[in-house]
């Protein structure tokens, strides 16, 4: 599970963040791109955008469950 105490300072503020585990795999935006990017040095994702409808905020779930090292989480109850 993501750690919120290591939540990049770089993502958008709102419940979805990814933390220092993220190895910029770049599964996330394959899910979600409308949501996460890679840096521009490419060191890990981001939201960059938080989910404002159902449908965004199930595809971003959809990449936190899929995250291989669990470095996505949300504030917020799934």
């Amino acid at each position: 599970m993501a750690d919120y105490t290591q939540r990049y300072d770089d993502n958008a503020d709102g419940s979805f963040y990814v933390d220092a585990e993220c190895i910029a795999c770049d599964a996330c935006k394959g899910i979600a791109r409308a949501h996460f990017k890679l840096t521009d040095d490419f060191s890990h994702a981001i939201v960059y955008a938080q989910p404002r409808t159902q449908d965004e905020k199930r595809l971003c779930i959809d990449a936190l469950e899929a995250c291989p090292v669990d470095a996505i989480g949300s504030q917020n109850d799934k």
